[in-house]
């Protein structure tokens, strides 16, 4: 298995297109209210927009609802504003359900701005304190299955040019196997790669460090634990691993 971690960086700049992308909608929006577009365009914009609240919020969030009720004139109870102008087909009913639109979109923005906001923050506090796990961990999550052979282990290390894999157990993470293992059961025990499983050398259980720890942290806890290989966490789901030639990189930074 390999997959890619999304990271804080990763999160900020989705924040940031998707505000900028709803911004646009509302410019456009704004624009509608003045010049009273024909049903046709404003289904088309209705499409386009009710996507972007979609990625940006999920398909089943109150707000991509809400923007849904506000194309029939129906979203002002739901943000409990009071309704401005009766249901009809006429031209003041059609700008009532656009400017019901401009207030789902401007809640939208103000959300992601909101996250956006939380974001930086936690990135100025990290910044306060120091290298965290997060600034040298490696992003690509590695993992092998644990009915493996220690052979296809060996093959996965070679061809990713690493020094550890994740052992995997279904959807979960349950160890680590490394060239360490595989050096201790293949070379110097003399076991046979291509019939033992990775489940009888790995090691376990995983051990973990959260994204946000300081650097220092993880060294400790490598001493403690016995190990050179640590999957980092972010939220309790793993997003990467420190090893060891990591923390030396940091080391030879500061040296």
């Amino acid at each position: 298995m390999d997959s890619q971690a999304v990271t804080k960086k990763d999160r900020a700049r989705s924040l940031d297109q998707n505000i900028q992308r709803l911004r646009q909608q509302l410019d456009a929006l704004k624009k509608h209210l003045m010049t009273e577009p024909s049903a046709e365009i404003l289904n088309e914009f209705d499409a386009v927009t009710e996507d972007l609240l979609s990625e940006a919020f999920g398909s089943s969030s109150p707000l991509l609802d809400t923007y849904e009720y506000a194309e029939v004139g129906e979203a002002a109870g739901l943000l409990n504003l009071p309704d401005e102008a009766p249901e009809g087909t006429d031209s003041q009913s059609q700008r009532e359900t656009i400017r019901q639109r401009l207030r789902v979109l401007e809640s939208a923005i103000a959300e992601l701005e909101g996250r956006r906001a939380s974001l930086a923050q936690e990135t100025r506090k990290r910044k306060a304190t120091g290298p965290h796990v997060s600034d040298f961990m490696a992003n690509t999550v590695r993992a092998i299955s644990l009915d493996a052979t220690l052979r296809e282990a060996g093959q996965c290390l070679q061809k990713w040019k690493i020094g550890s894999l994740l052992v995997q157990s279904g959807d979960e993470y349950i160890g680590f196997i490394s060239e360490t293992e595989l050096t201790r059961e293949v070379v110097a025990s003399g076991t046979d790669a291509t019939t033992t499983t990775v489940k009888t050398c790995m090691r376990e259980p995983l051990v973990t460090i959260e994204t946000s720890d300081p650097i220092v942290d993880a060294v400790r806890f490598m001493k403690e634990k016995g190990t050179r290989h640590l999957a980092v966490t972010e939220s309790g789901r793993i997003v990467g691993v420190l090893s060891v030639s990591d923390v030396l990189r940091y080391y030879s930074g500061v040296v």
